[in-house]
């Protein structure tokens, strides 16, 4: 069977720095930084007090009665963001076979806050007061079943749970399923929320969070005072979509999908392989699926959480798949501005590096001032800046040691009507 082209017809998503996919990015454009003190509750005299929370988001505006009673916070952002996109795809299942038709949408915790809730409420009332909504709302897949159940798409609804890689690996899954004749259109991407006392305390206790009070110096990836990374909200949805199949209907292309690269590194439930190697091998794997050279990348949207282990392991892991090159491309980390989205962070930087691609406009690293002397890569400090890419890359890194990595290419409309 030939390898299909694939391309992106439509995105959506609710972060830190705005509450659709066009806010979105215009925020991180100018470099608005979205982390603040939490509001979701009193956490003045905890050790942990900032976080990336989602702005004025009024639910009602989006759900109805029965979704914003039953449904887990990261399923009603999923819901949110997908309405976005496919409402900008402006495709009409109802057109289309629909078991032909995938969600490939994830999370790395999924329903914790209703965990939480069920949990106090059966200490407090007894076990068989539970919800019988707990399970429903509490589990990762849901998010998928949700938006399959709304838009009725009968074909597959899969939930790759890889940590922090989850995102990434939703949209690499999701591309090569259309890109081998299996799927034609795909809803994709990822939804985290888990900015509440048993997710924020659940990773302080790990020592993984930042503990400072200045909103401008917690997420500063490959500075040396870096020192945990910002737990943050949010969701993004992109539709991956079939080239012929989006040409026939003539629908709007953001960019294409040319490569995906997964990896292991086997080596500790929460630290990296020192020496990047799996790393490096993903991103290898996926610039060899696209088909290109590593001189031909000229964007990296790097996983850079701001810990003191990634940073510098995602550091060796460029040097070491790009060599020479890896001083000549542009890497940035809008975790700088967003904080760490967890299961849902690779599909917002994928979102990200397409419009990177699009806008031919590297997004910048805000509030890095003191680089670490291992970090000595360009990191594109302080202001984003207009540039060339016709391929761009998106890293993902989750504990266990999953690596993720999607590659982007500019799309080109021809003068003669025909495209590239």
């Amino acid at each position: 069977m030939s390898k299909r082209r694939v391309v992106i017809t439509g995105v959506g998503c609710l972060s830190p720095i705005g509450n659709n996919a066009q806010e979105t990015w215009d925020h991180a454009k100018k470099g608005v930084n979205g982390i603040a003190p939490i509001t979701h509750y009193d956490a003045s005299d905890d050790d942990v007090v900032l976080a990336g929370e989602i702005k004025n988001l009024d639910l009602s505006q989006y759900l109805d009665h029965k979704e914003m009673k039953r449904l887990d916070r990261f399923t009603q952002l999923a819901l949110i963001a997908t309405q976005e996109a496919v409402a900008d795809s402006q495709i009409d299942f109802m057109q289309m076979d629909t078991h032909r038709v995938g969600v490939y949408y994830t999370s790395g915790i999924g329903g914790l806050e209703t965990i939480a809730q069920q949990k106090d409420r059966a200490s407090e009332r007894g076990f068989n007061r539970i919800s019988p909504y707990f399970i429903p709302s509490a589990i990762i897949n849901l998010a998928a079943g949700n938006i399959a159940i709304k838009y009725q798409i009968h074909g597959p609804s899969i939930s790759h749970v890889t940590a922090c890689a989850s995102g990434t690996n939703a949209l690499g899954e999701a591309f090569r399923a259309i890109r081998d004749g299996y799927l034609d259109l795909i809803v994709a991407g990822g939804s985290e929320a888990t900015v509440i006392p048993f997710g924020i305390w659940g990773f302080s206790v790990m020592q993984a969070l930042n503990k400072g009070k200045d909103p401008n110096r917690a997420s500063i990836p490959f500075d040396k005072d870096r020192s945990g990374f910002v737990l943050s909200e949010g969701a993004a949805t992109l539709i991956l979509e079939d080239y012929e199949h989006a040409i026939k209907r003539g629908a709007k292309i953001y960019g294409e999908m040319v490569g995906y690269g997964t990896t292991s590194d086997a080596n500790h439930i929460t630290s990296p392989d020192p020496q990047g190697k799996g790393a490096s091998k993903c991103m290898l794997q996926a610039i060899q699926d696209a088909q290109i050279k590593p001189s031909d990348v000229a964007y990296i949207n790097a996983h850079g959480t701001s810990t003191p282990l990634n940073d510098v392991t995602e550091t060796k892991a460029i040097k070491d798949a790009f060599k020479e090159h890896a001083y000549q491309l542009n890497v940035s980390s809008t975790k700088s501005m967003t904080g760490h989205l967890l299961g849902a962070s690779g599909a917002l930087e994928g979102l990200f590096t397409l419009m990177a691609i699009k806008d031919q406009f590297i997004p910048p690293t805000i509030n890095t001032e003191n680089l670490d002397d291992a970090c000595d890569l360009n990191y594109t400090l302080g202001k984003g800046v207009q540039k060339e890419i016709n391929y761009a890359i998106s890293n993902s890194l989750g504990f266990g040691g999953h690596n993720a990595t999607i590659v982007f290419k500019k799309y080109e409309e021809e003068k003669n009507g025909t495209h590239k």
